[in-house]
Formats: structure tokens, sequence, C-alpha cells
């Protein structure tokens, strides 16, 4: 199937990208049954690293095995498969071509009391294995978040002198920032415009609730009534140079399946460009991770029954 209209009109957002990145970035886009469309299901198991395995995987044992993930992704149709080095390295190649893959460089675990991520794993790598993307993680408001800027703003270069995409997860916390803050409106909004500011070709963010956080901004959110998500989630896609870059919402923790599929019914009517959706799909037994991607699909083709 050639590049789709909707497809080619997010590329030429793009540019200053060399024809590797964007190449990488049709791949994403084209792949499954949302290619096309303009709209992502990425499934993202780094969860192992952050919770541990057992935390991960005890409630589903089939997900302790790396190809279990590559599989789901294949048959629900999805966009990409997000994972750390060593998850990626375990199915590359059994499922090589199969699925784009998005190799996940840096990584923390539930001990470190420092609101930071260790690099885990390099362009070099994504380039080996055949990835479409790197992914990484800043934290907006944590004391060591101009260090991992300066790591990203490296890293970022070198993959696209190679053709690779880059995929920024920025999840405000620390410093300033209260525990409801992390989820604050304007503080999502910031967190996202900066994975702009830093280069990100996709954007990961979490689903922002109706709270303001910055005393400074207060004012300019007044007037508005911010209580509808899909209002939320549209002001964040503004905020990513108003639309001009690919913006992905997290699943969040686990949850029930209604509140799933009306978070993907919001960021659809928000201008969202999909979910990046772990725990709550891998979690559950196959039959049912498959169904729930199944509606999920539906509901971003604006399909559902």
């Amino acid at each position: 199937m050639g590049i789709t209209p909707a497809i080619k009109a997010i590329l030429d957002n793009y540019g200053s990208d060399n024809p590797g990145v964007k190449a990488n970035l049709a791949r994403i886009l084209m792949q499954g049954r949302l290619g096309g469309t303009g709209k992502l299901i990425i499934l993202p198991v780094d969860q192992g690293f952050e919770h541990g395995p057992a935390r991960s995987f005890a409630v589903n044992p089939d997900a302790y095995d790396p190809h279990y993930h590559f599989q789901l992704a294949i048959d629900a149709g999805l966009s990409a498969y997000a994972a750390p080095l060593g998850m990626i390295e375990a199915g590359a190649d059994t499922f090589a071509g199969q699925i784009p893959t998005i190799l996940k460089v840096n990584s923390s675990n539930s001990w470190a009391t420092d609101i930071n991520q260790a690099v885990t794993g390099g362009v070099d790598d994504a380039l080996r294995l055949g990835c479409s993307a790197i992914g990484f993680t800043i934290y907006p408001g944590a004391d060591g978040v101009f260090e991992m800027m300066e790591e990203i703003k490296e890293m970022r270069a070198q993959a696209a002198s190679v053709g690779i995409a880059t995929v920024i997860w920025s999840y405000p916390r620390g410093g300033k920032l209260s525990k409801d803050g992390e989820l604050a409106l304007d503080v999502g909004a910031y967190a996202a415009h900066m994975a702009a500011l830093l280069g990100a070709h996709i954007i990961k963010v979490k689903l922002p609730a109706a709270n303001i956080e910055q005393p400074e901004a207060k004012k300019l959110y007044e007037g508005t009534d911010w209580s509808n998500q899909a209002d939320r989630v549209a002001h964040v896609v503004q905020s990513c140079f108003a639309g001009r870059r690919i913006v992905v919402f997290s699943g969040g923790a686990s949850k029930g399946a209604d509140a799933v599929y009306q978070d993907a019914r919001d960021i659809l009517a928000g201008g969202g460009n999909g979910s990046i959706i772990g725990r709550n799909t891998f979690q559950r037994p196959r039959a049912e991770a498959l169904a729930m991607l199944d509606k999920l699909v539906a509901i971003y083709k604006g399909e559902e029954a």
C-alpha cells in the first residue's frame, strides 16, 4: 500500500528530517490495522525494569516470554512494539520485519531514590536490531533532568544521522511539583512541549487531569471548563507545535476495560494520535488482550459498534 494522504500530511511536518527518519516514521504509521490512518497503538513492555518481573508478568505468566509480546503486537495488528535492549534482542531475529520496533534506551527501577534513568541501550543497538526508533524518558522537574536532556540531545542527533526516529517519554515529577501536579493539565502540556523542543518525532505523555499546578499559569487557564478529557487532550496536542508532532498517550495504571475505551475515545476526539498501552493489555489473558486491542482499533478507526 502506498503512503496515504493522511500520512503524507504528517510526514510533511518533519521538513528538516532526512529520508531515513521519514521512512521509519512511515513504517510505524503504515503498519497494522491502523496503517495509513494517522492513528497509532504501540505496545510498550518496559515494566520489568520499572516494577520487576513478578509485578509485571505474574498475573499472566505467558508474558514472561519476550516472544509473547512480539506475537501479541503482530496478531493484534498494532503499529509498533517498544521494549528495552534484552527484550528486543530476544525476538529481533525471529520477528524481523514483522513489526516496527522501538528500542527503549534508558531505564530505572523501583528501588532507586533518585529521579533519573540509566542509559541501557544505544543507537548502535537500534541499528543492529533493525529498530525504527529509539525511546527515551525525561523527567521534567527532577534535579537530573538537564543531564537527561543533554543525553537525548546527543542520542537523537546520532539516531537521526543513521535514519532512526526518536520517541520521548516526558513524565513530570520531582522538584517543586506536588504529586497531584505531576498530572496537572498545565504541567502535562509543558512536558509535552519540552519533548517537542528536544526534537522528538513521537511524544509520549500521560493523560492530564483538570487541575492547574503552576501559580503563574492559573490565570491563563481561568474561564475555560477543563472537565472534559478530550479538551485536555486537545490542549496537549496544541502544545506540541499546534499538532505538528505525533502525540500518543500512555495507558497509565491498571484499570477496567471501560476506562481504557473511554480514554481512547477522548484521545480520538481531542486530536491525539493514539495510545501506547502496556499493562492494561499484556497483563490480561491473551484472548482478553486481543479483544481489548480489537476494540481500541475500532475506536480509532471510527468503527466502534
